[in-house]
């Protein structure tokens, strides 16, 4: 009789599992109860287990036949999840269901595939873009003069704007068919880091047209009327364009703008037709001083019902000439010492016809959607490759100038201290650029990433800020002197523009990385959400138990890699790095179901627990950014060279997933909940620690070293042979001490030995020279490096009435502008 007990109460337990559809890890833990249970079994009798049978029974029924449990659990928990579900706008939901998820998406279901990462082939540019970037981009590069642009013409040289338009800069993403240059996200990318390490002002005027504006808005909405007359004016550079979107009193919540257009019947051509009037004020406007054509968004509303639908039509996007009667081309902005042309613009009474509406009359009421799908693109390629550019520059320049670089006799790069600053800007600077081909690779498989652009445009301008902090450390004086030979004072001023555009980063990082990313990336999460809106049962069924489904598997996953410490988990790799995608796997699935219980305990409050969100998307993208370094490191051959970046980066990535996950824990309304995952899932405690002393040294030397590795860290950034450019200066003279190195040691050796005097071995020159220690021609390359050396750690001075007459003139024109005087009242 107990025999037969216990076999019906396991052909129900396995029926339930089956019905249910769980994977093979819930089966595990199933066998493991089994298991513990029965000496429970055998030795109390198996009356022991009958309430348990009374119990499992009718739950194997009611969950394992799905009529049954639609009726007796799936409607009443949509009933109580439609009550508990926080109110959505329809500007909030168009954003969340804009662009698509791939990767990350991965990611957050806990259980990645790595095989299908590294299968994705490498990002790489097609020949024609090499060729643009070996000739034009590198032209146009020794035409730029920063100092120039920044501190005596506060804009470009007109022959570096023509130059722009006939080499169609501007429309590295017009199909040729247009006049463009149809270039891949990538190679777009390519061009705007390349100029970015020149000069901030050059990069932002180029990737400003090619990023989210009217070229982009055009080319996925526009009528062909409308693609056919502007795109290949905007390809040739015949047209400027800006977007103004940004006002002053709508910046970060830009759907909450007070511009407004009204549809009305105007007389046009001696006819009535119906026209749009509108009225704005917009700022912050990148180009807008030197457009021809403005992008505006704008919200329209239809009081007469002229077009025979409802009154507020919602946000509306229009193309509209600057020659417009009623458009008003403010005064200049200054972001920052940069020169890139941006300013305020306005619009009083502008009147236009209904067929400049981007996409024509299908497209009212659309914007919001339209602009969120473009952000993604946009997003994924100018500011992650700005940053980039900026990363490179500054390793590439902090370690030929640590290495130049002498104090107390020995060049500072060798002080334990500077090197784990250098060691910090070299493995950013090689996760930066993995991030960057990562995502550009999602664009050109035709993803617009709404939540990895969001990653790459915060993480990355934040590591952009680090580095050049870091940069700005190592340069000491060297790099706080404006003048003509300061490589990195421009890029330092900049940082905050970066930091502020496209969706600033508090907010980037608060509410839209997780906050977009928990319903855009979890499998079934967006899917419960539309169900219930709709009220549809069976769909909400099959998503709210294919939830839990995942998230069974996910907690048994995530609590057997803790306890194992992931040796069993699967890896693609070899053994060296093999246990970096068997720890990300096992962080992946603790970062599940850490996010589970976050919107499981606060529910629609996680919404404005902004510090909780912030940290769960810091993981997200942290398992993003080690995700996109393992790819680098695989699709560039394995180069045992680049190891020690690869370890710094992904070792920081996993300490700071760790350190996040354990501020989450810590702050969780409910102490019970963050004390149980903590215990859990690191059952052991932290176990990641930062990149230690010794991987940092290696780092280092990375960009210490005069070899392939430092020309793979920084390749696609402009070098150039002109003996007057300051960088060319910087690397002629770590050449010429790279090559003096040798004959050094020799002079060190013999002090040691006793055969020279102590001291400072390059001024033992002429008596290593006479006792035969060294040659001439050794001595002579000593001396070559010193000269180089103090070339390059000289800095600009200026006379002493350097800018007073420019002071004088701009305090006799010192007034308040319109727009300002109207801020203030």
């Amino acid at each position: 009789m107990a025999i037969l007990i216990e076999l019906m109460l396991l052909t129900a337990a396995i029926w339930l599992l089956a019905a249910a559809r769980v994977p093979g890890w819930a089966w595990i833990v199933a066998v493991a109860v089994y298991l513990l249970a029965w000496p429970l079994w055998h030795t109390s009798g198996i009356w022991a287990l009958l309430p348990l049978w009374l119990v499992f029974l009718p739950l194997a029924s009611i969950l394992g036949i799905p009529r049954v449990r639609r009726a007796l659990v799936s409607a009443p928990l949509l009933q109580r999840y439609r009550t508990l579900m926080p109110s959505m706008s329809d500007t909030e939901r168009e954003a969340l269901e804009a662009g698509t998820v791939w990767w990350e998406a991965q990611l957050f279901g806990g259980n990645p595939d790595w095989t299908q990462l590294l299968d994705y082939p490498p990002p790489r540019l097609s020949d024609e873009e090499q060729r643009f970037l070996d000739g034009p981009v590198e032209t146009l590069c020794a035409m730029i003069n920063d100092w120039q642009i920044t501190e005596q013409l506060h804009d470009l040289p007109e022959e570096v704007w023509q130059y722009l338009k006939q080499q169609r800069f501007f429309g590295m993403i017009i199909p040729k068919r247009y006049g463009g240059l149809e270039f891949s996200a990538h190679g777009h990318s390519s061009v705007v880091m390349k100029i970015a390490g020149r000069s901030i002002t050059a990069a932002v005027t180029t990737m400003v047209p090619n990023s989210l504006g009217p070229a982009q808005l055009l080319l996925n909405y526009g009528t062909e009327e409308q693609k056919n007359h502007y795109l290949p004016r905007l390809a040739n550079g015949d047209e400027i364009p800006c977007f103004a979107l940004t006002g002053p009193e709508a910046g970060s919540d830009a759907a909450a703008m007070p511009d407004r257009g009204v549809v009305c019947r105007q007389l046009v051509d001696g006819e009535q037709r119906l026209c749009i009037r509108l009225n704005w004020e917009k700022r912050y406007i990148t180009l807008g001083p030197v457009a021809t054509v403005l992008g505006l968004a704008f919200k329209l509303y239809d009081p007469e019902h002229l077009l025979g639908g409802a009154t507020d039509l919602g946000i509306t996007l229009a193309l509209i000439p600057t020659d417009t009667p009623g458009i008003e081309i403010g005064r200049r902005h200054l972001p920052l010492n940069q020169a890139f042309m941006n300013g305020p613009n306005r619009g009083r009474d502008v009147v236009i016809p209904l067929e400049w509406i981007i996409g024509g009359r299908d497209r009212i009421g659309q914007g919001w959607r339209m602009l969120m799908e473009c952000l993604a693109d946009g997003r994924s390629i100018s500011l992650p490759a700005l940053s980039t550019g900026a990363g490179k520059l500054a390793a590439r320049a902090s370690g030929a100038y640590a290495a130049v670089r002498k104090q107390f006799k020995t060049p500072i790069g060798q002080f334990e201290g500077v090197a784990e600053v250098l060691g910090r800007i070299a493995g950013n600077a090689y996760l930066m650029d993995a991030a960057r081909g990562l995502t550009t690779l999602a664009v050109d498989r035709h993803e617009k990433p709404s939540v990895a652009s969001a990653i790459v445009k915060y993480h990355l301008t934040e590591r952009m800020r680090k580095v050049i902090d870091d940069a700005m450390d190592i340069h000491g004086g060297r790099g706080i002197c404006m003048g003509p030979s300061n490589y990195l004072g421009r890029v330092y001023q900049a940082i905050p523009i970066s930091i502020t555009v496209e969706g600033a980063n508090i907010l980037t990082r608060s509410l839209i990385i997780f906050g977009q990313g928990a319903l855009r990336c979890h499998p079934y999460l967006l899917r419960e959400v539309q169900s219930a809106q709709r009220g549809d049962i069976n769909q909400f069924d099959h998503a709210l138990f294919g939830h839990v489904r995942l998230l069974l598997s996910n907690a048994a996953r995530a609590v057997w890699h803790g306890l194992s410490g992931a040796r069993f988990a699967r890896a693609p790799a070899p053994r060296e790095e093999s246990d970096y995608y068997r720890q990300l796997t096992r962080l992946s699935a603790a970062f599940a179901v850490t996010a589970e219980v976050a919107l499981l305990s606060l529910g629609g409050s996680l919404k404005r627990r902004e510090s909780l969100s912030a940290r769960l998307g810091d993981v997200l993208s942290h398992l993003y950014l080690a995700s996109a370094v393992l790819k680098r490191f695989s699709d560039q051959g394995r180069q045992t060279a680049d190891r020690p970046l690869l370890e710094w980066a992904v070792r920081d990535c996993l300490n700071s997933i760790q350190s996040r996950l354990f501020e989450v824990y810590a702050n969780l309304p409910s102490a019970w909940h963050g004390r149980m995952l903590k215990t859990l899932l690191f059952p052991f405690g932290p176990v990641y620690r930062a990149p230690s002393d010794k991987v940092l040294q290696r780092a280092a030397n990375v960009i210490l070293r005069w070899g392939a590795a430092r020309d793979r860290l920084t390749d696609g950034l402009y070098v150039t042979a002109d003996a007057d450019d300051p960088l060319a200066q910087l690397e002629t003279a770590f050449e010429k001490t790279t090559a003096a190195q040798p004959v050094l040691r020799t002079i060190r050796r013999a002090m040691r030995d006793g055969r020279l005097q102590a001291g400072d071995p390059e001024e033992r020159l002429v008596e290593a020279v006479e006792k035969d220690i060294i040659d001439e021609r050794a001595a002579g390359q000593v001396r070559s490096a010193i000269v180089a050396r103090q070339s390059v750690i000289g800095v600009d001075d200026f006379p002493a009435n350097y800018r007073k007459e420019e002071q004088a003139s701009w305090q006799r024109a010192s007034t308040h502008s319109p727009q300002v005087s109207q801020s203030i009242s």
